[in-house]
């Protein structure tokens, strides 16, 4: 199925919020999930630094390298080679210096064959996204909750729920589209905010726990498949329990095993 998809490119999501056309993003970190993605005609893909909860079993992203976030991409480029990718700058990549930024970017570019990165947008990483963007390398901005900041912002919460930080929201997406970003993520941004900054800019949003009026959205792979039947995010919904399944399944394959049934004949030489 992979062989007739067009690859989408940054003009192509520029256009699509042009014509109100709604953009479809998810999280993926194997081959197999990623082929998955690309032949259900997924718009793009986000290895994102989430796989260092929902596949390494980590407590947060901050565990993430880039070393392991290259090897994921390479893994996602392999299942996916019609989709337009990107790769998540992991933990302290953005803030050793504009040079570093670079440096580690590349990577993902050189080795992943990824399309673009992604990057949690402080005011600090601002000459990062500009450097990147001169350098060639597209960049999706990122605002509201930064999950590599957690530990200093206190936890997980909402943004810009006040008129200050919604003010600073606004403006720092405004400053993302001047640095050149072709699109941007707003994570747990009231909606009523993620509306208002989704008509200031010109490039596209994306939204997880941003409400419907951001220009697209992404969620998280493990959250929409159901791979476990623990927390779920207010802002994720699980289109199907993959967990449930998997567990009967092996439960059913140990049953056979034990009652001498599997293998029979038929699975045998």
């Amino acid at each position: 199925m992979s062989e007739s998809i067009i690859k989408k490119t940054v003009r192509s999501f520029r256009k699509m919020k042009q014509n109100g056309e709604k953009i479809v993003m998810i999280t993926a970190y194997d081959a197999p999930t990623a082929a998955f993605a690309e032949a259900a005609g997924i718009d793009f893909i986000l290895v994102g630094d989430s796989l260092s909860m929902n596949t390494l079993g980590y407590a947060d992203t901050i565990p993430a390298t880039m070393d392991v976030m290259v090897h994921h991409a390479q893994c996602v480029r392999r299942g996916a080679p019609n989709t337009f990718i990107v790769g998540d700058m992991p933990f302290m990549t953005c803030h050793l210096g504009v040079e570093n930024t670079l440096r580690e970017a590349a990577r993902f570019m050189q080795e992943a064959g990824c399309d673009a990165i992604k990057l949690e947008c402080t005011p600090s990483t601002l000459p990062a996204v500009r450097a990147l963007v001169e350098a060639g390398i597209p960049v999706q901005g990122h605002i509201g909750l930064l999950p590599q900041s957690v530990k200093t912002s206190g936890g997980y919460r909402v943004q810009g729920r006040g008129e200050e930080e919604a003010a600073e929201l606004i403006a720092r997406a405004k400053e993302l589209e001047d640095a050149g970003v072709f699109s941007m993520v707003l994570e747990c941004v009231p909606s009523e905010l993620a509306a208002k900054i989704t008509a200031a800019v010109g490039v596209p949003t994306i939204g997880i726990g941003a409400g419907p009026d951001c220009d697209g959205q992404v969620q998280v792979i493990s959250d929409l498949l159901g791979y476990t039947e623990g927390f779920l995010p207010k802002h994720a919904r699980r289109f199907c329990h993959v967990g449930t399944v998997a567990q009967d399944a092996i439960a059913a394959y140990i049953a056979e095993v034990k009652g001498k049934t599997f293998p029979a004949p038929e699975n045998s030489f």
